[in-house]
């Protein structure tokens, strides 16, 4: 009981240090995204608070870190501007009519997001190939360092003719930079030596904590996180607390053209949210070798968003860069997120002039080793090792996340995985041809048959030369799908025109039961047997034999 205390109280101090870092990680990547989006950052900086605070408690995947990313705040960039636009057009323009359209869609992207945790759709995670999984994982790596180096500018707020704020950023030069890099490189250099020294205080923590020191007691002109907010258009960081936003219940209006208009956006927001989430999940379970709970995180998620609306917050999800953070720090169980809810809570609050002083150099080195701890190097090695069309899933899923967007990714990913698996399968499909002494010729069919093996099978058979009498015997192979059973049904029919016997064996019952259905005289060609397979079918019976029954007609 004591060793089971001591554990528990090691893995607390764990989490709590792991919460605080990632934190501090959070807050210049979450008030970036907001300036993409074109919302206030402490919008989003509330939203990653109420989005971490409930997926920690509630979510499937302790050690897994929410908050408003990236890759759902650009779906947000039309939305609002365009709802700016209709804002002015109303009978009463409305200011920022844009915000209010925001927080409806993060609303409604969380009924969905529950939607597909009820229905249990986080299943389909599981039938992720693991090149996809590699190739999101390289490719998001890129993204995140790219992301950083962006932080080696400064950006200045110029106001286009039609009132819309554009940031133009420069890189900068000379001594400023050199002091960036050498920063960069000093929060880098410790991440790597602690733990070699001693794993008791967590390396990012102590690292930012370290170059923060350097830079405010030796008056070294830097980029801190309160210029890099002002830099942006906002005004620091000090908040207060989130409470229910009850300017949008006044001043949104509540109809189709409402619904219509934001419903685009909350689909594509919640399902790249999800798929964000998990893959994070995913890639949690592989590094700590446990399995979370795809569609209670999905629930989880949803919550988020739906409670982060409600309070005045913008949409998020799984963030992939703080989650490889916290395990790395130690981070595993809930505690972790709830900290780090609960600490950038506090930095908008209370201590939001101390935070302020934290240069972005020590934060973009914390960042740069998670890169190198995400970024799966092993792939440069099997690459030659795995099938060519697994390595060429891999270099294309990296390729999409980083020019386009994760979501369309994945699907890139999973659909040629998915075309090459039923190619390949589609090849197996064999017929061992023989002759028994009483004439009757017999097809033992090896291999699955299924929409993508049909021509194949077909071209087993000659229907005008073989005998009188055929036997088809399916011992070594499963009929999987209605297209299989199309096939089966075509091919009796050609035989019977033919004027020649013919007898189907080793079928499942799923099977015989809809050729069955189809047409009585199945009952005379199917040979019954107690060694016949049992397995199901993927076959709709209703939808087979009307098709059947419109075929024969």
């Amino acid at each position: 009981m004591t060793a089971y205390f001591r554990k528990q109280r090691a893995t607390a101090k764990n989490d709590v240090l792991a919460g605080i870092t990632v934190s501090l990680a959070m807050i210049p990547e979450v008030v970036a995204f907001a300036f993409v989006a074109q919302i206030d950052p402490l919008v989003a900086l509330s939203g990653a608070f109420i989005i971490g605070l409930i997926t920690a408690i509630f979510g499937g995947r302790p050690g897994l870190i929410s908050g408003a990313a990236g890759a759902v705040a650009v779906i947000f960039v039309t939305m609002i501007a365009e709802g700016h636009t209709k804002g002015m057009l109303f009978d009463q323009p409305i200011d920022n009519m844009g915000y209010f359209y925001l927080l409806a869609c993060v609303i409604l992207m969380g009924v969905i997001q529950i939607g597909a945790g009820v229905f249990k759709l986080g299943r389909f995670v599981r039938l992720i190939p693991h090149s996809v999984m590699m190739g999101f994982v390289n490719g998001l790596a890129i993204v995140i360092f790219w992301a950083q180096v962006k932080m080696f500018t400064h950006k200045k707020v110029a106001v286009s003719k039609d009132g819309v704020k554009e940031y133009i950023s420069t890189y900068m030069q000379g001594e400023e930079l050199y002091m960036m890099i050498g920063l960069v490189a000093l929060t880098m250099l410790i991440i790597w030596l602690l733990p070699k020294l001693t794993k008791k205080i967590p390396a990012s923590l102590t690292a930012i904590l370290i170059t923060t020191f350097i830079v405010v007691f030796s008056g070294i002109e830097v980029n801190t996180v309160g210029s890099y907010i002002i830099e942006g258009g906002g005004t620091g960081l000090k908040g207060e607390f989130p409470t229910p936003n009850m300017e949008l219940w006044q001043n949104l209006p509540f109809n189709m053209d409402t619904l219509t208009f934001i419903l685009p956006f909350a689909f594509l927001a919640a399902s790249v949210g999800l798929i964000e989430s998990l893959m994070t999940l995913n890639l949690v379970d592989e590094l700590t070798e446990t399995r979370g709970n795809g569609n209670k995180e999905c629930i989880a998620q949803g919550a988020g968003n739906i409670m982060s609306g409600l309070f005045g917050g913008t949409g998020g999800c799984g963030m992939i860069g703080q989650t490889v953070i916290n395990i790395n720090a130690g981070g595993r169980g809930r505690l972790s997120g709830i900290m780090t809810a609960l600490t950038l809570l506090t930095f908008i609050l209370f201590t939001d002039k101390l935070i302020e002083q934290v240069p972005i150099a020590a934060l973009v080195g914390v960042m740069f080793m998670m890169v190198i701890e995400t970024f799966a190097w092993s792939s440069f090695r099997i690459m030659r090792k795995i099938p060519k069309t697994d390595a060429f899933v891999l270099v294309i899923v990296s390729a999409v996340t980083v020019i386009y967007d994760l979501a369309i990714a994945v699907f890139v990913g999973v659909i040629i995985s998915a075309l090459v698996f039923a190619w390949e399968n589609a090849k197996k499909i064999r017929a061992r041809k023989r002759v028994k002494e009483d004439g009757t010729k017999v097809y033992e069919i090896w291999g699955p048959l299924f929409f993508g093996s049909i021509t194949a099978f077909n071209d087993k058979f000659d229907a005008k030369n073989d005998p009188d009498r055929v036997e088809i015997d399916f011992v070594e192979s499963r009929v999987s799908d209605h297209s299989a059973l199309e096939a089966i049904f075509n091919l009796v029919e050609k035989y019977e025109a033919e004027g020649k016997s013919i007898k189907l064996k080793h079928l499942s019952e799923d099977c015989k039961e809809l050729l069955y259905k189809a047409s009585p005289k199945f009952r005379e060609v199917i040979i019954e047997d107690i060694d016949d397979p049992r397995y199901h079918l993927a076959a709709d019976p209703e939808r087979f034999t009307k098709s059947l029954s419109e075929y024969k007609l």
